[in-house]
C-alpha cells in the first residue's frame, strides 16, 4: 500500500492550496475511508479532516472548518484536500491516510493504519 501526498508549497496568507493523494492500493480504493493530518514543527500531529468510503460524509477539525473541503474520486484513486484562507498556524507538514477497515470518517490517527509521506505547506504572513 502507498500513498502519495502533493500540492504542498510556500503561499501567503489568505492564498489557497489544494493537496492530492493518490492511493495505491491491494484492496479497492473505494471501500476506505481517508484522512489528512498535520504536524507542525514540535507539535504532534493533529486531525484536519476525513471523508467516507463514498464520498458522501465529511468530517473537520474545527480549526479548518469552513476554510478546508476534502473529496474523493474513487475512479482515479484521489483524494483532494482543498484549503482556503490559509493561515500561518496552517504551516505544517500534511499528511493522508487510509483506513483500510473502516467505511465511515474517523479523526482518531489510531484508526489509520496507512500514511503517506507528507508534503509541507508554509504560510508566510
Amino acid at each position: 500500500v502507498q500513498l502519495q501526498a502533493s500540492g504542498g508549497g510556500l503561499v501567503q496568507a489568505g492564498d489557497s492550496l489544494r493537496l492530492s493523494c493518490v492511493a495505491s492500493l491491494e484492496r479497492t480504493f473505494n471501500n476506505h475511508a481517508m484522512g489528512w493530518f498535520r504536524q507542525a514543527p514540535g507539535k504532534e500531529r493533529a486531525f484536519v479532516a476525513a471523508i467516507d468510503w463514498r464520498g458522501d460524509n465529511t468530517y473537520y477539525a474545527d480549526s479548518v472548518k469552513g476554510r478546508c473541503t476534502i473529496s474523493r474520486d474513487n475512479g482515479k484513486n484521489t483524494v483532494w484536500l482543498q484549503m482556503n484562507g490559509l493561515k500561518p498556524d496552517d504551516t505544517a507538514v500534511y499528511y493522508c491516510a487510509a483506513d483500510t477497515y473502516g467505511l465511515s470518517p474517523t479523526s482518531q490517527s489510531l484508526d489509520y493504519d496507512y500514511w503517506g509521506q507528507g508534503t509541507q505547506v508554509t504560510v508566510s504572513s
